[in-house]
């Protein structure tokens, strides 16, 4: 029995990005048609490879800097939750390249919040997985900040819930603008076991 369930959900890649490094500020992600990808992620990418250093996303399980699987090869996010972002902070448009975002995609509601290990198949069959919600931080505030002074400072509690989720590739392949994605989900219930009472 499958353990995971293709749904009616698709979405639409209206923006594909690279960051090919992070030793300067601002970020300074730049557009792309396509985006070949491998296991490790797509080559020359800031987030690329097998395995990464550890950081504040998992500084309770592991000491800052231990290598650890890569499953944030990719940030994820959402046309619309990008355009209620934006809104907020009243500026015309969040640019996805001011956030290092990989992938921008259109026509799944609550994005950020679709279930860890959730997958989204391309039409042309690259296949990632989603790992968790991805948190806000200081590296795209600081970019919006210089490119639209004054809206950059709430960007963190604006953004909360709205940055998308962070991914990795499980099924080699190419990611194109304008290609469809699946939305496929996990086939279990939400679990319960933080309201269950702990056996004496």
């Amino acid at each position: 029995m499958p353990a995971l369930i293709p749904t009616d959900h698709y979405a639409t890649i209206t923006w594909l990005g690279h960051v090919p490094h992070r030793d300067r500020k601002p970020i300074d992600g730049s557009a792309q048609d396509t985006m070949p990808l491998t296991f490790a992620g797509y080559e020359g990418e800031f987030h690329a490879g097998l395995t990464r250093p550890s950081c504040s996303r998992v500084v309770s399980q592991y000491p800052r800097g231990t290598e650890i699987r890569n499953v944030r090869q990719l940030s994820i996010v959402s046309a619309e939750e990008l355009a209620q972002i934006a809104a907020e902070l009243g500026v015309e448009a969040i640019d996805p390249a001011w956030l290092g975002a990989s992938v921008v995609v259109e026509g799944i509601a609550d994005f950020s919040h679709v279930p860890p290990s959730a997958r989204l198949q391309s039409e042309h069959g690259a296949t990632l997985v989603v790992d968790m919600q991805n948190q806000p931080c200081q590296f795209p505030a600081m970019t919006i900040e210089e490119a639209a002074p004054g809206h950059g400072k709430r960007f963190k509690a604006v953004a909360e819930g709205r940055r998308g989720v962070t991914a990795w590739v499980e099924r080699e392949g190419e990611l194109k603008l304008g290609a469809r994605i699946r939305l496929h989900v996990p086939g279990q219930r939400a679990w319960q076991g933080a309201d269950a009472a702990v056996p004496a």
